[in-house]
């Protein structure tokens, strides 16, 4: 079956782009008539402005008329943008209340690299407010769903992204990754999705979460999109002092090759006793396959897993009470009056953050406040010292790890929300990747039965080795047909 507009990868996109086969404006149409049938019952979308996007849309398909494609990899390709990054002009809300009618006055430096590069800038996509879930129901705006199972969730906090991919209803969409907010969601969407190394890809522009843990990444329909896009908004940033000056390798370049002689770890602390029983037999066929293709399966130890769940908790929580004081009623957002300063902050933060907001806030001021500094948030930043040189020596053997990207499919609406407990734990392979600070990539590797379901495969690359991790991914992606799969017929 020949696919519609909308249903096209990225690549597939460009070459009839410049085969002028299709405009910028007809791609675009696509996308905003697939919003409109599908997203009702979704609810990937918080918002979209459809004339900037045409205009947008214009202004690309003059220079494709003009033969104008150096410089702009993405020219005429529309991508969608989580709620959480800054678009001049747009609103900016974190699916909160408490930014009110905020709107962006500067563009993120991964916008404004998409937008040198010629890519169409539209939509805000829903999200965990302030990015803080793993099921994109603690949204101010409504809970999304998951376009393989509505009455399920999309994962989080990307939800909105991971979904609006899936559906088709954009090429592709930008996220932020905290704890394993793109892997998580990609996974349960049945796309394609990056977080790279700390440091590779510039922050400025994403509303802090955890400034230590929290990356921005691409959701495409395959690896060989994933490449290009994080290609374009890879790269040292003067405006992020946490940048790395790294060389940004041509990863769409490199991915062909093969792997053999790759040697690929499996974590034992990572085979559970939790883990959904078709998750696991899907991910033991995966990595069957990559032995099949050439690489060496190599078993590794992370002995201080354990602990990485708890780790994150303290750290990441540490870090939200912190840049969410900022959200206080006084400099912009929405204000709740007050007879005085602090009833004003009291009205405004306790009417403005949802209950998933504030129990973070709430623990995270607890692990900082004096007397408890030492024992929590001090002993936490030594354990995930040790999580991360686990890593490094586990990588002194092996090319890139590969484990589940979650216990479990896609649960039911409403299934975890009394139990944060349980809804942590949902992220339970991807928090460690953000600790260490190493890339992570989470790709499709089959269905469950009954219901059908994706499951996501995940891999685990050395600091800085994305070129290695996208070959290993594309290698057993090209070798599959899973990405082909469509949510919606």
């Amino acid at each position: 079956m020949i696919p519609m507009i909308h249903q096209l990868s990225i690549a597939g996109l460009q070459e009839k782009l410049a085969r002028r086969e299709v405009s910028a404006k007809e791609a675009t149409e696509a996308c905003l008539s697939q919003i409109k049938r599908v997203d009702s019952e979704i609810h990937a979308f918080i918002s979209y402005d459809e004339s900037d996007a045409l205009r947008q849309a214009a202004d690309a398909d003059k220079l494709l008329a003009q033969g104008n494609l150096a410089g702009h990899p993405l020219l005429g390709v529309p991508i969608a943008i989580k709620d959480v990054l800054s678009v001049k002009g747009h609103p900016l809300n974190c699916c909160s209340k408490i930014l009110g009618k905020f709107v962006s006055p500067y563009d993120a430096t991964v916008i404004a690299r998409l937008r040198k590069a010629g890519a169409i800038i539209f939509g805000r996509l829903n999200m965990d407010e302030f990015a803080m879930g793993s099921s994109t129901e603690n949204s101010a705006f409504g809970t999304t769903r998951n376009p393989w199972d509505t009455s399920r969730i999309p994962g989080g906090s990307s939800g909105g992204s991971a979904a609006a991919v899936a559906a088709d209803e954009c090429f592709a969409a930008l996220g932020s990754d905290t704890g394993g907010s793109i892997r998580q969601p990609a996974a349960l969407c049945g796309c394609v999705g990056v977080k790279p190394t700390y440091g590779r890809v510039s922050r400025f522009g994403l509303v802090a979460f955890a400034s230590s843990l929290d990356q921005i990444g691409p959701f495409t329909k395959t690896v060989k999109d994933s490449a290009l896009l994080l290609e374009t908004i890879s790269g040292q940033d003067s405006h992020d002092s946490t940048s790395v000056p790294q060389p940004v390798p041509q990863y769409t370049r490199n991915l062909e090759g093969g792997i053999k002689g790759l040697k690929l770890g499996i974590a034992k602390e990572y085979m559970v006793g939790g883990l959904d029983p078709e998750v696991n037999n899907l991910v033991q066929k995966a990595i069957r396959q990559l032995e099949s293709l050439g690489a060496e399966i190599v078993e590794v130890s992370l002995p201080h897993t354990d602990y990485a769940v708890a780790t994150y908790y303290i750290v990441a929580t540490a870090e939200a009470s912190s840049n969410l004081a900022r959200f206080d009623g006084i400099r912009y957002g929405a204000r709740q009056d007050g007879a005085d300063p602090m009833e004003l902050y009291s009205n405004t933060r306790g009417l403005g953050f949802g209950p998933e907001v504030k129990r973070r806030i709430i623990l995270g001021t607890y692990v900082l406040s004096s007397g408890y500094y030492d024992a929590y948030y001090l002993r936490a930043q030594k354990v995930r010292t040790l999580i991360r040189n686990d890593f490094l020596n586990a990588f002194q053997k092996v090319d890139a790890i590969i484990t589940p990207t979650t216990p479990t499919p896609a649960f039911k609406v409403g299934e975890k929300s009394d139990d944060p407990l349980k809804m942590y734990l949902s992220d339970i392979f991807t928090i460690s990747c953000n600790l260490a600070g190493i890339p992570g990539i989470s790709l499709p590797c089959g269905f469950t039965s009954n219901p059908k379901l994706p499951v996501g495969l995940q891999i685990l690359g050395q600091p800085f080795g994305e070129e290695t991790m996208l070959r290993i991914a594309h290698t057993y992606e090209q070798a599959n047909s899973w990405h082909l799969e469509r949510a919606l017929k």
